[in-house]
């Protein structure tokens, strides 16, 4: 299995829908897993890069499954072609991805709905039952790496003022006792690249991307926002409280971010490119813990 052409992912499509052969056909841009194909701005057609992201294509269709009817927000209603090739179908979600200038140009009522439907929707996953999930194919999100490996990559990529703050961050983190509500199934991917946000009406269309989804510490999946704006995330968190019986630590979710954006560095120590980003993150999470 290999990255394909446009053209090789048009005649896959057109062969199993020839309806859509007079069709527009766009690459999107690349994904960490799969390749998308939009056409004429209504469908998405995913192609998994690798076996492993098949895997994990096929376990997404299936969860949405069980995800669909149980939220309020809309998410991808996927259909799965095994192929070969393998690939998915769904209905464009309208809407486009959401940054944090973006979010900070909002009016404050819409940063209240923002906050209040993101709430809803992890409100709503955390109580999913875990049995049906793992039956739909649910497995444990990938485990943080080991302190030792973390600061070892992503150290000597920092500066001396940050290698300071990845000290403590990583100390603080490795006496951190377990989750106080424990493992749930969750999103845990909620950054502003995979929503579909209306720019003209300041309402999140929905979200998409439920392959990282799956069981995992509560407290983990408040932490995906912040690449959006601390505010929002502070706002989920507000709403969420409201919505459950749960009150959470805003201490521990502001911890595993600077954890995880140290983390994200690591696994990008080989990649001057995205590591140069990812240490930008680490900075700026940093100048914001100093400030809070």
């Amino acid at each position: 299995m290999r990255p394909g052409t446009l053209e090789e992912y048009r005649a896959a499509i057109v062969d199993v829908f020839p309806g859509l052969r007079p069709s527009g056909f766009t690459l999107l841009p690349l994904g960490w897993d799969c390749e998308a194909v939009d056409v004429d701005g209504r469908l998405i057609f995913k192609f998994p890069r690798d076996e492993e992201a098949a895997q994990a294509l096929a376990r997404e269709a299936a969860l949405l499954t069980v995800i669909r009817p149980a939220i309020a927000l809309p998410v991808p209603d996927m259909t799965l072609h095994e192929g070969p090739p393998i690939f998915s179908r769904h209905r464009k979600l309208a809407g486009d991805h959401i940054s944090s200038a973006q979010y900070e140009a909002l009016p404050k009522e819409a940063r209240r709905l923002l906050a209040a439907d993101l709430a809803l929707l992890y409100a709503a996953l955390h109580n999913l039952d875990s049995g049906k999930m793992a039956d739909a194919g649910a497995a444990p999100v990938e485990p943080l790496p080991p302190p030792e490996d973390i600061l070892g990559k992503a150290r000597p990529l920092l500066p001396t003022d940050l290698q300071a703050y990845a000290d403590r961050a990583i100390s603080e983190w490795a006496e951190l006792p377990p989750d106080p509500y424990g493992t749930i199934y969750g999103y845990f991917d909620g950054h502003g690249w995979n929503m579909a946000f209306d720019h003209g009406r300041n309402r999140l269309n929905g979200v998409y991307d439920f392959a990282d989804s799956g069981f995992g510490p509560l407290h983990q999946d408040f932490i995906y926002s912040n690449f959006i704006s601390p505010d929002l995330t502070a706002r989920i968190i507000d709403e969420y409280e409201a919505l459950t019986s749960r009150k959470l630590d805003r201490r521990r979710i502001a911890l595993l971010t600077g954890v995880h954006r140290l983390s994200e560095l690591a696994s990008l120590a080989g990649d001057a490119d995205h590591a140069a980003m990812a240490a930008g993150y680490v900075a700026a999470w940093a100048a914001h813990a100093a400030a809070s």
